[in-house]
């Protein structure tokens, strides 16, 4: 056969390979020869095809027929056999494969040679490939090299009995006679890789780290030389003396010092000598200084030390690295609960870093900035995070306002500050805010008696101005509900009060119903405010007409509150006054009540536990309670939930039902009705936070238009223009269902071509009800700055009689007035 070519040329040539098509005919043909040059056992080539596969290996193609040839050049007796052996016996081979097993006596053997380039080359393998078999077989032979005078061969010694170690640990006492003199050593290789195992020995076993402990002063003397030492060209890096070393000393140090007060006494005058004497103008100095300050962090060094490595940090903040900048964030975030005041110290720096362009960075920034935060600068930190919550992207608006939430509620310096600094949050980022969110404002405002006609005009105002945030609007329906009066009749002290009249506060809560920017919930949330106005406003014949209205909508939520309202002005109206009376101060109980509040990442989560029913209260036989009675007796503990619920919203059953208990007999009217117990929210705030509602009436200024109708589904497409932003195309869908059985796991999914931008909205429910007695809906939101024609590609996935059914679909037929 002519000799195969060499590597260097095999490489010119695929380096002239013009497609990846070209490059694998080139490979291939290779290959063959390759192959046929093994079956021919051909020993004077193998060396160099084994090498030309490795290469074809590094590439990504197939090698693994070239496993044996391997073990046969690793059995020869040339060094150049047995080094690129070796190499490919690391590159191809690993323990899952039972043909390692056939080096290890060719590994003993060659650890034993008289050629340290050649145990060199065993110690390599084993420590990078060998198996715990192999390790158990070979462990001696490691441990007597250990020993060895011969400072190549320790170094890589000890680099292969860390990887024994972390292979077999029971072998560990196996080399601790070996290390008493590694320390001693001069040379830094040896130094550097005696280091790493002592790490390794201490990381793993408690019992060597207490024997170990003895050491420190010699690494404390060795780490003082390396400081002190001056040039030396063979170590140096960047004018400092082997950092790579010092590193490495430092973490042992750390694991040593940790929780022992002995050692940490012992190195606290080097690390204050390391962290004054670095250069700081190269990034290796930065390592070691880093590396310094976590080991001062973790050990039990003095207060002093502290301080000046929180001092570091905060000008690793000045630095122009990002990475610098990331790590110090990231360390002082861990270290703000031990020593905080120290951390003060830099709040305007790390503040600066708000504005970073680095997402990392900002974060980091953050989360940094609320654990800061204290009574003492509540203010000027609030502000600063809110100038950040209205420009910062969409990823961290979550995670900020519930920040902002925790801080607020923990360091409000007043009511009304508090109350100003959520609406500000709802109004910049009302959509990303969490659920709990709403009941809680509510809870705020309720408790803030001399802040309602303040309250209530601030919310109006914000009503009038965007109607997109919806918590901000379901709050603010809320308020004008209860404090309707207040807002109409202008007594506001903290500011200037406005001029608003009865039927503009009506039109502006008939308008969310029909909007199409309104969730469900936010729906449920404007009909029960326009009934309880009819108690605090004049106009009762235009609320008995808007109420009468929905008595008859297809969704059976909104048309059950609108019938049960409907009977309180029909059957119950003496009635109706004290049941909708002013919601009484709710307070917060720990436990021991209907609802126990818990502290989840910074906001009060309302969950529902046992209550225990108050005692009943005797009552004298002619003075019925028909409050009570309406709501079902003295052991009614209504449940406000504050997350939607999973259930159809059409299942219904969720309002309690208050026509059921009805049980009055004729005769005079009863006496007024007590106040609803504080424990026992009335039924009214029970209604808001029920199962979504919606009324389907669409926007008439851009016409409807069907997008899918297919197997029986069919989905309808409504269209608003986002106020005050024009660009916004608000589009609802409404997907029925003819078929005769319930859709489930239903899943609406949608993507636009890159120059829009699209946000969905969670839908009503997942359930879309059968034979058209129901609509799921869900509102997306689309950006269209360059006014370009809307095409969207939509995903449908739900389950029908236990089948599920995926199908995708384009919308290309868009109304113009949507997008222009």
């Amino acid at each position: 056969m002519p000799a195969p070519i060499r590597l260097r040329e095999l490489i010119r040539t695929i380096r002239t390979a013009r497609t990846q098509a070209e490059e694998r005919e080139m490979i291939q043909k290779e290959c063959a020869a390759i192959r046929s040059s093994f079956r021919e056992e051909d020993n004077t080539y193998r060396c160099r095809n084994v090498a030309k596969l490795l290469y074809m290996h590094m590439l990504g193609y197939p090698a693994h027929f070239g496993q044996l040839e391997c073990l046969k050049l690793i059995a020869s007796q040339k060094f150049t056999d047995k080094r690129i052996g070796y190499l490919g016996a690391m590159l191809l081979l690993d323990e899952r494969q039972d043909v390692h097993l056939l080096m290890t006596n060719c590994i003993k053997n060659d650890l034993n040679h008289s050629t340290q380039y050649v145990q060199g080359l065993a110690l390599c393998t084993l420590g990078c490939m060998g198996s715990s078999e192999m390790c158990r077989d070979l462990a001696g032979e490691v441990e007597k090299l250990l020993k060895t005078s011969n400072s190549y061969l320790r170094k890589k010694a000890a680099l292969c009995a860390v990887h024994v170690i972390r292979k077999v640990p029971e072998l560990m006492e196996m080399f601790l006679p070996a290390t008493k003199n590694l320390l001693s050593e001069k040379n830094h290789g040896v130094l550097h890789t005696s280091v790493v195992l002592l790490t390794e020995m201490c990381e793993r076993s408690p019992d060597m780290l207490a024997h170990f402990r003895k050491l420190v002063p010699q690494l404390v003397r060795i780490l003082k030389n390396l400081i002190m030492s001056g040039y030396s060209p063979e170590h140096d890096v960047s004018g400092i003396s082997d950092p790579f070393l010092q590193v490495r000393i430092l973490r042992l140090l750390r694991i040593l010092g940790k929780s022992d007060d002995d050692s940490s006494e012992a190195m606290n005058d080097i690390l204050a000598q390391v962290a004054t004497n670095t250069e700081t103008s190269k990034n290796v100095g930065n390592a070691i200084l880093y590396e310094t300050v976590l080991t001062i962090m973790d050990i039990k060094s003095e207060s002093g030390l502290r301080v000046l490595a929180i001092n570091i940090l905060g000008r690793f903040l000045l630095n122009n690295d990002k990475n610098i900048r990331y790590v110090a964030l990231t360390s002082l975030l861990k270290t703000v609960q031990t020593d905080h005041n120290a951390v003060q110290r830099h709040r305007s720096t790390i503040v600066d870093c708000l504005k970073d362009l680095d997402v990392s960075i900002k974060r980091r920034a953050m989360e940094l900035s609320f654990a800061l935060v204290n009574g003492n600068n509540i203010r000027g930190m609030m502000k600063e995070l809110l100038y950040f919550l209205d420009s910062c992207d969409p990823e961290f608006k979550a995670d900020c306002a519930s920040g902002v939430f925790l801080a607020a509620e923990k360091y409000a310096p007043s009511k009304r500050w508090h109350i100003d600094t959520i609406m500000r949050v709802l109004t910049t980022a009302g959509s990303y805010v969490r659920d709990d969110s709403v009941p809680n404002l509510i809870q705020l405002i309720t408790n803030s008696v001399e802040m309602h006609a303040y309250t209530v005009q601030r919310l109006y105002k914000a009503l009038l101005d965007d109607i997109s945030q919806q918590p901000l609007v379901q709050v603010a329906s809320w308020c004008i509900g209860e404090y309707g009066d207040l807002l109409v009749s202008g007594q506001c002290e903290e500011e200037e009060p406005i001029q608003v009249t009865e039927d503009e506060v009506l039109d502006v809560l008939e308008g969310l119903l029909v909007s199409n920017l309104s969730t469900p919930v936010t729906r449920g949330y404007a009909l029960t405010a326009i009934m309880k106005l009819s108690t605090r406003f004049s106009s009762v014949n235009r609320i008995k007409k808007v109420v009468s209205i929905y008595g008859s909508s297809i969704d059976v939520e909104l048309q059950q509150r609108a019938v049960e309202y409907n009977a309180l002005f029909k059957k119950y109206d003496h009635m109706r006054p004290a049941l909708l009376e002013r919601m009484p101060i709710m307070e917060k109980t720990a436990s021991n009540g209907p609802t126990e509040i818990v502290q989840t990442n910074g906001e009060t989560e309302s969950s529902v536990v046992e209550a225990k029913h108050p005692p009943p209260v005797a009552q004298p036989a002619n003075q019925a309670n028909d409050l009570l009675d309406l709501l079902g007796g003295h052991d009614v503990v209504p449940v406000i939930q504050t997350t939607m619920p999973t259930k159809p919203a059409s299942a219904g059953g969720e309002l309690l039902d208050l026509l059921g208990d009805l049980s009055l007999s004729g005769g005079p009217p009863p006496a007024p009705a007590p106040s609803v117990p504080t424990s026992q929210p009335s039924f009214l705030l029970d209604g808001l936070s029920s199962p979504p509602l919606f009324n389907d009436i669409a926007a008439a200024a851009i016409p409807p238009m069907t997008a899918y109708n297919k197997n029986g589904l069919k989905i309808d497409f409504t269209f608003e223009r986002a106020n005050p932003n024009p660009n916004i195309a608000v589009i609802t869908i409404h997907a029925s269902n003819s078929t005769e059985a319930d859709m489930t796991e239903f899943v609406f999914q949608a993507a636009v071509p890159k120059t829009f931008q699209l946000q969905l909205l969670s839908p009503s429910s997942n359930v879309v009800p059968a034979l058209n007695q129901g609509t799921v809906t869900q509102v997306i939101r689309v950006l269209n700055p360059q006014k370009q024609q809307l095409r969207m590609r939509i995903k449908l996935t739900y389950t029908l009689k236990g089948s599920p059914v995926q199908d995708l679909a384009e919308v290309n037929n868009f109304p113009p007035q949507s997008w222009q």
